[in-house]
């Protein structure tokens, strides 16, 4: 037995109406792994965005997938996007459905390379006209409890001279750049943003509110702290936010210990403050929702997901909607979805 078909059993617990069916979702936040025991490919993507709700499009978000294995280190990434440009090729044939997956791809290139990673950014570009930008975490915590970010980065990578040569190679070729950190670091991302008006940022996750190790009980006095960066952040108009990618286990809520996950209620009841600041600060023209599977996987189902996200949007004009569902996203990564 898999860890997917355990998690599968687990999730087919819980099972809810989809909500506003028909509305066009545009899922700019997935991986595709494949894990042992535990793949997500294409065919387990499919089984998530065709389970009711109306996915036209996703864009791929980098997860260290299929680097390659022979040649110089600094371009092993470039077998992700490789990977992901034949995964929308299959997509976009028709075959697998009308929802156009990886329509958009975010990769990896590592800009502590300095000006050296211009090269790497063009061979991106040249192997997939789907190429839309890089995500080179951040995450990084002294607490041993609190597991940094993949790219194994420094203390202070944002602010870390050589990785800002790499940025503006990034910002040369107009790509954008994903940040993906913890909420301590948060002023730090307003720094880079402010010292990089022309380039476009897209800060995942709620820039990851902690909620385990030493963060754990203080939702409260984290949630005054993160108002206040967040609402700084908004005041950036070249950032972006993405909403969703707090199911996590590190967030702290738990989902994934419990013997049935999450409702769409439940998430809303204790995410909503997150999503309802975020939005009104940021304006829902600078916002999307984003599913951030499989890790939230762990917590609830993708069907859930979008009905918390539907639900809470009620209330918000049709414009407001068609943004955060579809449009803020489709315009960030220049997508032709529509």
């Amino acid at each position: 037995m898999t860890v997917k078909a355990d998690q599968d059993r687990w999730l087919q617990q819980l099972q809810e109406p989809v909500l506003d069916a028909d509305r066009p979702i545009c899922d700019p936040h997935h991986h595709l792994w494949d894990h042992a025991n535990n793949p997500y490919l294409l065919p387990q993507l499919l089984e998530d965005i065709g389970d009711g709700h109306n996915v036209v499009s996703t864009v791929f978000m980098e997860c260290g997938a299929m680097y390659r294995a022979e040649g110089p280190v600094p371009e092993a990434s470039l077998g992700e996007t490789e990977f992901v440009n034949g995964i929308a090729a299959m997509s976009a044939s028709g075959g697998y459905g009308t929802a156009r997956a990886c329509a958009g791809v975010v990769g990896f290139a590592d800009l502590t390379l300095g000006a050296a990673v211009g090269p790497i950014l063009d061979a991106h570009m040249a192997l997939s006209a789907r190429f839309r930008g890089i995500r080179h975490a951040a995450g990084w915590d002294a607490s041993e409890a609190v597991r940094n970010s993949h790219t194994n980065p420094s203390e202070h990578l944002l602010r870390d001279p050589v990785f800002r040569q790499g940025l503006s190679e990034l910002q040369k070729r107009g790509l954008s750049f994903d940040a993906w950190l913890y909420h301590p670091q948060v002023p730090e991302l307003i720094e880079l943003a402010q010292d990089f008006p022309k380039l476009t940022i897209i800060a995942d996750h709620f820039c990851g509110p902690l909620g385990i190790g030493p963060y754990a009980g203080q939702q409260e006095s984290i949630y005054s702290q993160w108002q206040q960066d967040f609402k700084a952040l908004a005041r950036c108009p070249n950032v972006y936010a993405k909403l969703g990618g707090i199911a996590m286990p590190i967030n702290g809520f738990g989902w994934h210990r419990r013997a049935t996950p999450a409702s769409s209620d439940e998430l809303v009841a204790q995410t909503g403050s997150y999503y309802r600041w975020a939005i009104e600060h940021f304006g829902a023209q600078r916002c999307m929702f984003e599913s951030n599977f499989p890790v939230d996987r762990q917590s609830c189902s993708y069907r859930v997901f979008w009905n918390a996200c539907k639900k809470l949007a009620v209330g918000l004009s049709a414009a407001e909607q068609d943004a955060l569902f579809h449009d803020t996203a489709s315009r960030v990564y220049r997508l032709q979805d529509s």
